[in-house]
């Protein structure tokens, strides 16, 4: 049976999951944003061993 009256803590539980989807959020991004240096670091330094040679 379903209970009556005011539903029990929603707005923390909705908070909760509101600022944990941030954080997964922002560690993905960071996640990408650093693959995405390293790679342009890598090219740089493929392009100047190749200017080397």
């Amino acid at each position: 049976m379903a209970k009556k009256g005011k539903e029990k803590n929603t707005k923390n539980k909705a908070k909760h999951s509101k600022l944990m989807q941030r954080k997964t959020d922002k560690a993905r991004k960071e996640k990408s944003t650093r693959s995405e240096k390293l790679k342009a670091i890598i090219q740089k330094s493929k392009e100047k061993e190749e200017g080397l040679e």
